[in-house]
């Protein structure tokens, strides 16, 4: 198990005690997130894109159009990006306005974007992404065609720099407000799957799918 090295892009200055840089806890967050926001400067100016993405080892990839005017950017040049991602676990209710938070895990990343055009790197990238989607499904639905394959843009982004940061448990007051007749707690909150609703033009006798029962 390894650590990214704290450096003064991705070390927590702000409540350290919950920075985390321990690889494997950093890339558990990275894959349990379906979004990410992918931050670069253009034209002198700050832009922020949310999107989907996948990680393959110690990349990051994320796909598009090939007229999108963002995707067109990062690709011509190997560009400085920072993306970030975001799970609130709870609402963390404190005796005191001043004390309320959250429980959340975040991860921050620093890194170069690059244009993918190796066949197979471009294929395994957008299976993974398909499959983190919804796993199961890349081998269930028809694959791109020529025209799909040269409409689509994949690029990756090097993972050079990261970091985590993490708050659980219960609120932390000020000790006078301990005795306060204020209700205090954490209210959980999860992203949840729920029942398909199958499309209307749902050919007939097409079952659902056992990965999605």
């Amino acid at each position: 198990m390894s650590s990214f090295p704290q450096t003064s892009n991705n070390t927590i200055t702000r409540l350290p005690k919950r920075g985390e840089y321990d690889r494997d806890a950093i890339y558990a967050i990275l894959d349990e997130a379906l979004v990410c926001t992918v931050a670069f400067v253009r034209d002198n100016l700050p832009v922020q894109i949310p999107t989907g993405f996948c990680r393959m080892g110690d990349k990051l990839y994320i796909h598009g159009s090939v007229g999108s005017g963002y995707m067109r950017a990062l690709a011509e040049h190997s560009v400085n990006v920072c993306l970030s991602v975001t799970h609130v676990d709870g609402l963390v209710l404190a005796r005191s306005a001043f004390h309320h938070s959250m429980n959340y895990r975040s991860a921050v990343i620093f890194g170069k974007t690059s244009r993918v055009t190796d066949e197979d790197e471009l294929y395994k990238a957008l299976e993974a992404f398909t499959n983190k989607v919804q796993p199961g499904r890349w081998d269930d639905v028809r694959q791109p065609d020529k025209g799909e394959w040269k409409a689509t843009m994949v690029l990756s982004i090097s993972i050079d720099d990261a970091s985590g940061k993490v708050r659980t448990g219960p609120p932390k007051d000020d000790e006078e407000d301990y005795s306060l007749d204020t209700w205090a707690g954490v209210v959980p909150l999860k992203l949840q799957r729920q029942t398909p609703i199958p499309d209307e033009l749902l050919k007939n006798g097409v079952e659902l799918p056992q990965y999605l029962k």
